[in-house]
């Protein structure tokens, strides 16, 4: 065994550096896990046992009409992670799935209206279902293309265009859309008016493209993702805001494509006084992805949440070198309290832990990772959490952290937006579901917060 060790410590020395910085790649924040990923970690049992194959997918499987369904959660939570284990589900059922993370090519989540969404799932319905007659989506644009080609940026009229070209122009739209702000407002103007026709169009194709697919599919679904990461606004001071608009207003659109639709939401919008309109406009309440609870609403550690966080870790460590057996608490690691206060200091948000990470890999230029190095990692992204809170913030945060509770107004749901306070669930012994809050352990570091709560103590 000690040979082992000492043949394992002449590694981590001589590879330190190539070790390092592939953990530093395994470790990507922003990148979410396919289905089947080795390094996924089954949390349910940490997080109030959600499970989005039950709580959505057999709503989808069991139901005898179409579904339309909302998902929310804290940004970096794992939604994506977790939409793409749905995704996969849904396959394994029979189901032919197009998911997109609308972000990346379709809105632009600062300026978001119904209107860019539509256009995103059509888009994203041509290019996954080829064999399909587009012919009614193409009769769509050419009526309309007097108005929009201008938008599309083409002179061609639409008839001289090819076939590939003509469904190629709802990409160019949705690109303009995200990408041209001088451009975005034009297009809405143009489409807003026959979005009705244009759904309309976009069921035939789909009623079509069910007939033509594989015996393998019995039905279809979409998953339209990073919705949740839109900013809410207020146009010209009203009371109704763009999410409003979207979710509410607009709901009865939203569920009239003829497939089963899975849209995320913005928790900001779960926890606001239209969350019951929410659940009577899409029959049923959005399903919130929790964070991982690392401490309970007591202040102890929850130690089967510490180990999950652990384990997120380790088994990126895995992935990096399979062969190496080094250990992580005192090899990857300088002890197992280094390891453990890079955990807790994460509050359970999978994206604040994995980002610390690669901050404290950037200080290290050999294993193991210190303390001190940890330790300019939370300070770092700690300094971000306290740009993030207005100075008239602090009161509340002091008080959710006494109480646990949140109230339902602005500046609650700003700071749950903002992931300075964070939501947790578990089921009580009379299997009970209890949500409660708490504010990111990052912030309890400041000092503006240490002072907020000092004046609310006797």
């Amino acid at each position: 065994i000690l040979d082992n060790y000492q043949k394992n410590i002449q590694i981590m020395t001589k590879n330190s550096e190539k070790l390092l910085t592939n953990l530093f790649n395994a470790c990507n924040p922003y990148s979410p896990l396919p289905a089947g990923d080795p390094r996924y970690v089954d949390c349910r049992e940490v997080r109030g046992d959600d499970n989005i194959t039950v709580d959505l997918g057999l709503n989808i499987q069991r139901s005898q009409e179409i579904t339309c369904q909302l998902y929310s959660g804290h940004f970096g939570a794992g939604k994506s992670t977790e939409l793409r284990r749905l995704e996969q589900y849904l396959k394994e059922q029979g189901y032919f799935v197009v998911y997109f993370a609308a972000d990346e090519q379709d809105i632009n989540t600062e300026d978001t209206e119904y209107t860019d969404i539509l256009l995103a799932c059509t888009r994203h319905l041509l290019e996954a279902i080829k064999d399909t007659d587009s012919k009614p989506l193409r009769d769509w644009m050419e009526k309309r293309w007097n108005d929009l080609k201008d938008l599309a940026l083409t002179e061609l009229s639409f008839e001289s265009l090819s076939l590939e070209a003509q469904i190629a122009q709802f990409s160019r739209l949705t690109a303009n859309v995200r990408i041209e702000p001088s451009l975005r407002q034009k297009i809405r103007e143009k489409v807003n008016p026959y979005t009705t026709t244009l759904i309309e169009a976009l069921n035939q194709f789909i009623q079509d493209a069910k007939k033509r697919l594989p015996d393998k599919y019995s039905q279809m679904a979409i998953i339209a993702d990073n919705l949740d990461k839109i900013v809410q606004f207020y146009k010209d001071g009203g009371e109704r805001s763009n999410l409003d608009e979207i979710f509410l207003d607009r709901s009865e659109q939203l569920k009239a494509l003829d497939c089963h639709i899975v849209y995320t939401v913005p928790i900001s919008m779960v926890h606001s006084n239209r969350a019951a309109d929410l659940s009577n406009n899409y029959n049923n309440a959005p399903q919130v992805l929790p964070m991982i609870m690392v401490n309970n609403p007591s202040g102890e550690v929850n130690q089967a949440g510490l180990a999950k966080m652990k384990q997120v870790i380790e088994k990126r460590v895995k992935q990096v070198e399979p062969s190496l057996s080094l250990e992580l608490e005192t090899q990857w690691f300088d002890n197992r309290e280094t390891l453990e206060k890079l955990c807790l200091m994460s509050g359970g948000h999978v994206r604040n832990l994995l980002s610390m990470l690669q901050e404290a890999i950037n200080r290290t230029p050999d294993l193991p990772i210190t303390a001190k190095a940890v330790q300019r990692a939370i300070t770092s992204l700690r300094n971000i959490y306290r740009r993030t809170v207005d100075k008239d913030n602090w009161s509340i945060l002091a008080k959710v952290s006494i109480t646990h509770r949140i109230l339902n107004d602005k500046q609650h749901r700003d700071l749950l937006f903002n992931r300075c306070i964070l939501e947790y669930r578990y089921y009580d012994e009379e299997e009970e579901m209890q949500n409660w809050y708490d504010v990111h352990p990052l912030i309890k570091g400041i000092l503006e917060f240490k002072e907020a709560v000092a004046q609310l103590e006797p």
